[in-house]
């Protein structure tokens, strides 16, 4: 467990952002498993597959990261986590974040992102929240500048990953960028249906 951990699920409208226990593994897993594609730009080239369970596992002992599952009335659709950790710095990264392609488009990322952020500025008084992403996974670049996050940088030959070495698109909010940010946010939630 983490000082990020929050003490209760992180509720809104739209999604329930708890952290992510035994109970989620199958539902979760049924997610995965129905679009493998949905983690290409993760260095899982056809999936996560047959390294679910490690990767699941992996996630329920994290001890300097928090994994969240991402709930929609109820049901998991994705997964998000807050990783590289320094709180000495006041800073985090949230990442490793997939959802089922069905709620692309929905506000599902968008109030995922909003009550984690809320949580990391406000409950825990972080100064800086990071986010990174393949430079060539189009789609995330443009959902992150959407979220109001900065573009940084691209750090070359960041990852091996199996077929290829990734480049990193690098973004981040700075609690100065916070209030403007939430209120974009929020409304861009309430333009939706």
């Amino acid at each position: 467990m983490t000082a990020l951990r929050p003490t209760s699920p992180l509720v809104g409208e739209r999604v329930t952002v708890e952290p992510i226990a035994e109970w989620h593994r199958e539902e979760l897993r049924a997610v995965a498993d129905a679009d493998p594609a949905i983690f290409r730009f993760m260095g899982f080239a056809n999936g996560l597959g047959a390294e679910f369970d490690e990767w699941f596992d992996r996630a329920l002992t994290l001890e300097n990261e928090e994994t969240f599952v991402i709930l929609v009335d109820g049901n998991p659709v994705g997964s998000s986590r807050f990783l590289a950790l320094a709180l000495e710095h006041r800073r985090a990264e949230i990442g490793w974040t997939w959802y089922a392609r069905s709620t692309w488009g929905t506000g599902v990322n968008v109030e995922t992102k909003l009550l984690l952020l809320t949580h990391a500025f406000e409950s825990c008084g972080l100064m800086r929240v990071e986010f990174k992403t393949d430079s060539l996974n189009e789609r995330s670049r443009g959902a992150l500048g959407a979220l109001g996050a900065q573009f940084e940088g691209i750090f070359r030959k960041h990852m091996v990953y199996p077929d290829r070495i990734r480049d990193s698109a690098y973004f981040a909010i700075v609690d100065d960028d916070w209030p403007g940010v939430k209120a974009d946010l929020r409304q861009r939630l309430a333009e939706l249906p």
